[in-house]
């Protein structure tokens, strides 16, 4: 039988972009739906360096967010083809067995 390789999990950073990502998203559902900036209103106004800042550190959890959600995805291929392959040896032993 195969040995199943070691799968990773999210780290810290990847819970603490994917954080940054839904409150970025309630902020934005936020200003679309009630034209209310929470950010914004918080530190200052759009034009302050504090809700600046905050925009570029959402941005740049987006892009990790996209980084994890395609790590997860390569876990996802590795899991079935290990799956197939399990699958395939099983069979091959009916047939030796039988």
């Amino acid at each position: 039988m195969a040995t199943r390789p070691n799968y990773t999990t999210f780290n810290w950073l990847d819970w603490v972009s994917w954080i940054i990502v839904i409150i970025g998203a309630l902020n934005l559902g936020l200003a679309g739906v009630l034209e209310f900036d929470l950010i914004s209103a918080i530190l200052g106004g759009t034009d302050s360096v504090g809700a600046r800042m905050v925009f570029v550190i959402v941005g740049l959890a987006g892009i990790w967010a996209i980084y994890t959600f395609w790590k997860a995805y390569e876990i996802h291929i590795e899991r079935m083809q290990v799956q197939e392959s399990e699958g395939e040896e099983e069979k091959e032993e009916k047939r030796r067995a039988a």
